[in-house]
């Protein structure tokens, strides 16, 4: 093995420490040295371990978190038409509760040579999440490329909507409407896009209705990003006394709507509510949903030209690309209560289910 580090490290003008990171896949060697060592290999007759053998050029991987949330696929469509318009087929990898993780797809997916992967709001979102293992994916030589959720331990191409300038846009339209107790409802903390909202609800507050940030933070609600999280935020937040909900995603809003009949109340006359997505179909719910669109098509779009340009040997920036959302007025929102009216008695849920 020495003498074979040794060969390969003279042939390719390197040390034998950086053709050993090489051949284990680490990270830390850039992709001209990598290749480098790769072509010694070559040259001298050495067989390349397996994770080093030429990827397909056909093959791009997509790793959602899931597929019930109707966002997820919309990005799927966009980013695999426009990776067909390329010329390379897309594999998606989506992950279900007790399933495959993210790891688990990952490894899968190297396995089957992809020239690349782009990550749907992924572990790198988590800032709990260790982030080595997208360097141990570099270290293997594979291009990827993510979206929603910034990390700056992460060197890759990012592409995000703007969370804070969404925020804004809603509040700013709420308050315009009359609205002085807005409430927010998204998912955990930890994650990235959820502190960005947070930061520009706080800001928003205090800059349309003069609220500091103690009591503006009083108005936030964590749950989670599906319809009976939406209900459970809102149920609390109008319980506050407040008479709009802006909802991190348009899964926890219909949830919100849901949470404001059960308790007697009218969507938009006595509580506005905004999505965030403009999810597909959304716009024919009951009543249609006022959102922010995220811009879902050029998101994908970035995306895959990032990538592509990582595949053909040109690195994209490892920066975060930011697109910046719409404000979709639709029927959820009104002007603010004249006086707030007292929540009533729950009706059945079926009833709720039926409207939304």
């Amino acid at each position: 093995m020495t003498a074979r580090l040794a060969d390969i490290a003279a042939q390719a003008g390197v040390s034998e420490a950086t053709v050993s990171r090489v051949l284990n896949g680490k990270p830390g060697v850039s992709a001209t040295t990598r290749q480098s060592v790769l072509a010694a290999l070559d040259v001298l007759g050495y067989e390349r371990p397996v994770r080093l053998r030429q990827r397909s050029a056909g093959l791009v991987g997509l790793i959602t978190p899931e597929l019930e949330n109707p966002i997820f696929p919309a990005f799927a469509q966009v980013i695999g038409q426009a990776l067909t318009r390329q010329g390379y087929t897309p594999v998606l990898a989506t992950q279900t509760p007790g399933g495959s993780t993210e790891d688990e797809l990952t490894e899968m997916l190297v396995d089957r040579g992809v020239a690349g992967i782009i990550f749907v709001s992924g572990l790198h979102a988590d800032t709990s999440a260790d982030m080595q293992r997208y360097e141990q994916l570099r270290g293997q030589g594979v291009p990827f490329v993510l979206i929603n959720g910034f990390s700056d331990k992460v060197q890759a191409p990012f592409v995000s909507p703007d969370d804070r300038a969404a925020i804004r846009l809603a509040v700013t339209h709420l308050a315009a409407l009359g609205h002085e107790r807005i409430g927010l409802a998204l998912g955990p903390k930890r994650f990235v896009p959820v502190q960005r909202k947070i930061e520009g609800f706080l800001d928003s507050m205090g800059e349309q209705l003069g609220l500091d940030r103690a009591a503006a933070q009083e108005l936030v609600q964590h749950s989670l990003y599906t319809l009976e999280g939406g209900q459970a935020a809102a149920a609390a937040l109008i319980t506050r006394g407040c008479t709009a909900v802006v909802c991190a995603s348009d899964m926890m809003a219909l949830g919100a709507i849901r949470a404001a009949r059960q308790q007697g109340l009218d969507v938009p006359r006595d509580v506005s509510v905004v999505g965030f997505d403009d999810s597909p179909l959304i716009a024919f719910t009951d009543p249609p949903l006022t959102t922010i669109r995220q811009p879902v098509t050029a998101m994908g779009q970035a995306a895959v030209r990032a990538l592509l340009e990582e595949v053909g040997g040109t690195p994209a920036p490892h920066s975060e690309f930011v697109f910046h959302p719409e404000l979709v007025v639709r029927g959820s929102t009104a002007s603010a209560p004249k006086t707030a009216r007292v929540p009533g008695p729950a009706v059945s849920s079926d009833t709720d289910e039926s409207r939304t």
